[in-house]
């Protein structure tokens, strides 16, 4: 058996998709399917069912989720140690955020995080349904994400606690050429609508930028839609229309090529909040969690949010217009 075939089994079982999986682990639907099949001849039982769509997995599948990712974990720890490796188990945190998260702010976190201890960590992307569903099912050890009171994480506060890293705007961005021509002027007209660069129905910045939309509603018709910010910003850029973008992710494609339009009413705060299960209490994890507390003193504009509490309400979208 080889390590891969159990990295790609939990990948699918994480996404509930081969392409999506395959995706991930940087390689084709095909030889990915290979390698699954090749782990159920291993071990002599099917893993997926694919009786059925979408994905899930067989009975015995499910069974063997439960021990796959700790004998992933044991013998990787041991190749580490017998190979006389630096790292330890104890220096690993396992992280799961959303794409736009880990490319435009994960990397000057873990600047600030990392530079008084050896670590590393194990980055794992997704939409919001996958992040907690890994974070419940312990696949990771914390997850970050953005966070407004009107669209809340549903997370018993009992047990999983959490802290604010810091606040940024959700907000409308079009290219510079694009508003020297005129066509990303809000809040559009029946003559000229607004060229918009939406979400895909069900994502969490799409609900989001509804409640924008409720207080302050614009004249626009959808070119594009996609899932992910980063897909939408490539868009933007390239003068296809506007899109409602982070400050950090507009600000990562280059402050020059993207400016925000539109007044406060169509933007919304955001809070980055990070959040742990109380019950695992693995040591690097308590000792990651304290630097995460230390540095959201530092960065979440005056002080640390208490950790397990419910944020404070932020006003309803329409008051925004």
């Amino acid at each position: 058996m080889e390590l891969r075939w159990l990295q790609d089994f939990l990948m699918v079982a994480e996404t509930g998709n081969f392409t999506r999986a395959a995706e991930r682990r940087n390689t084709s639907q095909a030889a990915f399917s290979r390698r699954i099949k090749s782990l159920e001849a291993w071990l002599g039982f099917d893993l997926i069912d694919r009786s059925v769509y979408p994905t899930q997995l067989t009975p015995q599948g499910e069974r063997f989720r439960e021990h796959a990712g700790e004998l992933l974990r044991q013998m990787l720890d041991s190749r580490d140690e017998l190979g006389g490796k630096p790292l330890r188990r104890n220096e690993h945190i396992r992280i799961a955020l959303p794409f736009a998260m880990a490319t435009a702010r994960l990397p000057h976190w873990w600047q600030a995080w990392s530079q008084e201890r050896r670590l590393s960590c194990s980055v794992v992307v997704g939409n919001i349904h996958d992040l907690v569903t890994s974070l419940v099912s312990d696949n990771v050890d914390l997850m970050i994400c953005y966070h407004h009171a009107q669209q809340p994480i549903h997370l018993d506060p009992d047990r999983y606690e959490r802290v604010t890293l810091g606040t940024e705007l959700l907000r409308p961005y079009a290219s510079v050429g694009l508003v020297a021509k005129g066509g990303g002027l809000l809040p559009g007209r029946a003559s000229h609508p607004v060229p918009l660069l939406m979400y895909s129905p069900g994502v969490y910045f799409a609900r989001l930028v509804d409640l924008i939309l409720e207080g302050a509603p614009i004249v626009g018709v959808r070119v594009i839609e996609s899932d992910m910010s980063d897909v939408l910003c490539g868009m933007a850029l390239a003068g296809r229309g506007v899109a409602w973008l982070t400050e950090s992710t507009a600000a990562a494609s280059g402050r020059k090529r993207l400016t925000p339009i539109g007044g406060e009413k169509w933007a919304l705060p955001l809070s980055l909040v990070a959040f742990r299960d109380r019950t695992n209490s693995q040591r690097p994890l308590n000792l990651f969690w304290s630097e995460l507390c230390r540095y959201s003193t530092g960065h979440a504009g005056g002080g640390l949010a208490k950790t397990g509490s419910r944020p404070p309400a932020k006003r309803p979208g329409k008051s925004l217009s």
